[in-house]
């Protein structure tokens, strides 16, 4: 009997595998998009996401919103659930187990670790366990739930970026920097946006900060607690807003394996044959002139008009 031919989707995901072990392809390099390998190696979409979901599998890649498909780093592969007694490598042989070293500054960064590598949706206390390396069990003595850690989680981030000791005199300034921090931030941890809740705000000290700089600024020049705490409240939720897309981006290419340009690339014919009937004039010339879409420009112009938007009611407030 002949040998059996190696599925086309395996030899590819081999080349690229030789590439990321030789170092043709660097952590962080974006790796070819679905849409590419379909071009260069003359296979089919179905083929090609079957490529991608595989590399992802192996913890080879991961995707990064706004970016695509990168390659990931070796220190954040996929690992299988070590036993609970087992030795991290590294470690003296008279070191304490696991579980007996177990800290709670260790379970949350290493929940964080998992995540800002997949998601929110992957972090449970048996995957942050299995991190560590003990018993899921061995977890609760040291938070409550999950929700508890959830909360912890983002406490520790949120803490990572403080304010300022000085803020900046104008109020422009002050608002613009806060909302500037919040929003990288949200970038840099994707999960954070969707996990913070503005109708159940959940009792995160490192947030406060940023509430009492900004009800401090606006009530300094001239708003009342009320409408400066309401004012608060909208520029974070607007910068939360922008930032649940990282998330749900990076949710939706892992389940598709198409980046959002490759998957607005399956929608422009049934677009373009809704426009073809001429009912939309704006949107025909808007589709032919092209439209990029970039969450940071986005972010930015909004914030601006919010700031114009501030300013008259701080104008009104000192008229009144």
């Amino acid at each position: 009997m002949g040998e059996q031919a190696v599925p086309r989707y395996s030899q590819i995901v081999a080349e690229l595998r030789r590439r990321i072990e030789t170092g043709e392809l660097t952590p962080g390099d974006r790796v070819p998009s679905t849409r590419e390998i379909m071009k260069q190696w003359g296979v089919a979409m179905a083929t090609a996401t079957k490529v991608i979901t595989e590399l992802r599998r192996e913890g080879m890649v991961r995707a990064v919103p706004g970016v695509g498909t990168v390659v990931a780093s070796p220190s954040r592969p996929v690992r299988a659930p070590r036993p609970a007694a087992a030795a991290r490598p590294g470690t003296p042989p008279d070191a304490p187990s696991g579980q007996m070293s177990l800290t709670l500054g260790r379970i949350i960064v290493a929940a964080v670790t998992v995540a800002d590598t997949e998601g929110l949706a992957a972090v449970s206390m048996r995957r942050v366990a299995a991190e560590l390396g003990v018993a899921t069990m061995s977890l609760y003595r040291h938070v409550a739930d999950k929700e508890d850690l959830l909360t912890r989680m983002m406490d520790t981030v949120i803490a990572e970026s403080p304010l300022p000791t000085d803020p900046p005199e104008g109020w422009h300034e002050a608002i613009e920097l806060a909302a500037r921090q919040l929003w990288d931030l949200f970038r840099r941890h994707p999960w954070l946006a969707p996990a913070l809740s503005v109708t159940r705000p959940q009792m995160v000290t490192s947030a406060l900060p940023y509430s009492e700089w900004m009800l401090a600024t606006l009530h300094a020049h001239g708003l009342d607690l009320q409408s400066a705490f309401t004012a608060h409240l909208m520029v974070l939720n607007y910068a939360r807003g922008i930032a649940v897309n990282l998330e749900s981006e990076r949710e939706a290419e892992a389940h598709s394996g198409l980046d959002s340009e490759e998957w607005m690339d399956t929608q422009e014919p049934a677009l373009l044959a809704i426009l073809a009937s001429g009912r939309f004039p704006a949107l025909s010339r808007l589709a032919r002139a092209g439209y990029d879409l970039d969450l940071d420009a986005l972010f930015e112009f909004g914030l601006q008009r919010l700031l114009d938007g501030l300013a008259s009611l701080l104008e009104e407030s000192s008229a009144g």
